[in-house]
């Protein structure tokens, strides 16, 4: 049956609903609260388990989508990249050392360079001294006159076995020098008395004689090796190795030489010598440029074979008719007129002037008191230099002036 529209009675239908009252009590009851919030459990468990696998990851973990082990080496990277779990590395507080008894050495800021002036490295000056009372006075001449600076040169001397005044003489210069007001006094100056029993007399027949060369190379190289390292410290970043009979030689030599940046390297020794000149009728001398050591070479197949013929413990002497080494001797190459940077390579040194780096001295690189591959000495230490693969060379143009000894050939 239809009805109307007018048939709709609204307070008739709103009597048919039941009092607000009811309804608050119905909302408030503890049965509708309970149903309630059973359902919002139900809702949010069904939420969760329907979550995809990525969500769950990312709710529950923090990392990769995938083992390390999975991961190629441009997602480890991106991963790497993207941490943001904050790292601290502390790994000890500072240990403070207080005892009087512990000295920290720190080597690794000294080096030997080419610039050795403008970054202050300091220069070891050492010579053996046995009856040289005569020269000392000329020898601190010319060391006054380096132009290196003075407050970073230490020098050093060994006395032994000396029979005159050669350690009054050489105590007075130093404080001769060392007190002067019109130039800088060296950083510090050591004196080192040690005698080894020297039984060679001091002329120019018992020095240069054959038969007292192994003994007395020997004998020099020990006297080296005590001075060495009685003087070298730390600090020292080269050794300059200056026999105290030197006549002359120029003042910029230690920057001359640290400027080639060798290992080691020696000049070429030669010698004033003043006769009569036969040709001039007034009897005015002449200057005889004499070559005086004969100690600086370069090896030869000859040489070689030799040393593989003789004992080891032989000792071999260079200028001497009983060895035939046919080595070439720097002594008779080069001119003091011509280029002084001029350098060849050496298999054998001697000791008049000798520039080291003081690290190739540190490694363990002396003067053999023992043949060492047949030499003994400065020439030893040549060979043991070359051997742990340091480079020997030499000036053959750069010229230092020796006295004149006025030896006979085959005694230079």
């Amino acid at each position: 049956m239809l009805l109307s529209k007018d048939a709709v009675d609204w307070k008739a239908a709103r009597a048919r609903l039941p009092p607000s009252r009811v309804v608050w009590n119905f909302v408030t009851g503890t049965r509708f609260l309970l149903a309630v919030a059973l359902v919002g459990v139900i809702i949010l468990i069904w939420d969760g388990v329907s979550g995809t696998a990525g969500d769950i990851q990312r709710f529950y973990c923090y990392g990769p989508g995938k083992s390390p082990m999975q991961m190629n080496p441009n997602e480890q990277a991106d991963w790497a990249g993207h941490q943001q779990t904050p790292l601290i590395f502390n790994h000890h507080a500072p240990i403070e050392i207080n005892s009087t008894t512990i000295q920290r050495i720190d080597l690794n800021p000294i080096e030997s360079t080419p610039k050795a002036v403008a970054n202050e490295e300091r220069v070891l000056i050492l010579t053996p001294l046995r009856n040289a009372a005569p020269y000392i006075e000329q020898h601190f001449d010319l060391l006054s006159q380096l132009t290196y600076p003075h407050n970073l040169i230490d020098l050093a001397f060994l006395v032994g076995d000396s029979s005159d005044d050669t350690l009054a003489v050489l105590a007075m210069e130093l404080d001769r020098v060392q007190s002067r007001s019109d130039r800088v006094s060296f950083h510090t100056a050591t004196i080192v008395e040690k005698d080894f029993g020297a039984a060679v007399g001091m002329n120019v027949e018992d020095r240069h004689g054959f038969k007292a060369q192994g003994p007395r190379r020997k004998l020099m190289g020990k006297a080296r090796n005590y001075l060495l390292s009685s003087a070298l410290k730390p600090e020292h970043a080269w050794v300059y190795w200056r026999d105290v009979d030197i006549k002359d030689s120029p003042a910029k030599i230690i920057e001359d030489f640290v400027a080639h940046d060798r290992d080691v390297l020696v000049p070429n020794v030669w010698f004033h010598r003043y006769e009569p000149d036969p040709n001039d009728r007034y009897g005015r001398l002449r200057d005889i440029e004499g070559r005086f050591d004969y100690n600086s070479w370069q090896e030869s197949d000859t040489g070689r074979k030799l040393a593989a013929s003789l004992d080891r413990d032989v000792v071999l002497a260079e200028g001497y008719k009983e060895y035939e080494t046919d080595r070439t001797y720097m002594a008779k190459m080069g001119d003091w007129r011509d280029n002084k940077d001029v350098e060849i390579p050496l298999d054998g040194i001697g000791g008049v002037n000798i520039l080291v780096k003081a690290d190739v001295h540190r490694s363990g690189i002396n003067f053999p008191c023992y043949a060492f591959e047949n030499q003994a000495e400065t020439e030893g230490f040549a060979k043991m230099a070359k051997r742990a693969g340091y480079g020997v060379f030499g000036l053959p143009n750069y010229v230092v002036w020796h006295i004149d000894t006025e030896e006979k050939p085959g005694n230079a």
